[in-house]
Formats: C-alpha cells, structure tokens, sequence
C-alpha cells in the first residue's frame, strides 16, 4: 500500500471516529432544544388541534407525545420514546405501529413511521435557527414502497 492510499484511509477512518462520538451529543442536543408543547399553524376551525409534546426521557432520549382534536370535536393522543438511535419503538395509541429517530445534524432528525412491518412514512423534523419553529417534512409510500405523497407542516413553540 502507498503512502497516497493510506492517507485517505485514516482520514476517513478519523472522521467515522469522530462522527460516532459526537453522535451522543448531537442527539442530547435535539431533545433539549425541543423539550416542551408546541402547536400545529392550522386553517381549521376549533375545535381542531394538534399539540406535540416533547419530554426528556431515559438517558438522554425523548418522549413524543401527539394530542390533536378534529373538526368534529374527536380526540386521540399517541406517543413514543427514541433514543435518537435509529432503533423502532412501539408507539402507544396506534397498534401495530412503530417509529425510528436518528439524528441528520444538530437541528434535523429523520423519523421513520411504520405500520404491521411497512415504513409507510419518513419526516425530516427540522428545528428553526430561533428554536421556536419546527417544519415537518411528510414523505408518504405505499405498500410497493413508491412515494405517494409529501406534505408540510409546522409547528410554534407554546411551552
């Protein structure tokens, strides 16, 4: 092997190093930044809603939690936990469902939404510089797998 082709090697030896340590931190960051109630900008008439809840949860995770109410004055409340690892976790309040979180960069996480096995959606969540705006990109996919749908959503911080 050459000096020329080590040289790449450990830089990109040193920068997974890196990337794995400063991932912990990363994730920390996403949920202090978000820790507290925020509510979905919405057109709808009362009693329409939609409130998310972050919490701080195990050692260094979160806890969502989705209350909303429809036009018809219906409610549902749902959650779930993440450690910002990648891992699926049930989701309470939607059987068969579970959700995955990982960390994008120190303001964005992807979560990964899936139904009986399926990923059926993926949401790039994405923190404003100011800290008092989340954007939700929705990204929706059918059974094959192909996008049948983007929507966005955003979210102001109340608490």
């Amino acid at each position: 092997m050459t000096h020329s082709t080590r040289r790449p090697r450990a830089l990109h030896s040193l920068a997974a190093l890196a990337a794995l340590l400063l991932l912990p931190a990363a994730a920390a960051a996403q949920g202090e930044s978000r820790f507290g109630e925020w509510r979905m900008q919405s057109d709808a008439p009362p009693p329409s809603s939609n409130i998310m809840t972050y919490a701080p949860w195990g050692d260094g995770g979160m806890q969502i939690t989705v209350a909303s109410t429809n036009a018809q004055g219906r409610s549902s409340e749902w959650g779930y936990t993440t450690l910002f690892d990648g891992v699926f976790r049930a989701v309470e309040g939607q059987e068969g469902s579970e959700t995955a979180v990982e960390v994008i960069d120190d303001r964005s996480t992807r979560i990964t939404n899936r139904r009986n096995g399926r990923v059926t959606q993926v949401i790039i969540n994405t923190l404003s510089d100011d800290g008092d705006t989340i954007h939700n990109e929705y990204v929706r996919f059918d059974a094959e797998g192909r996008i049948v749908g983007v929507s966005h959503a955003v979210y102001e911080r109340i608490r």
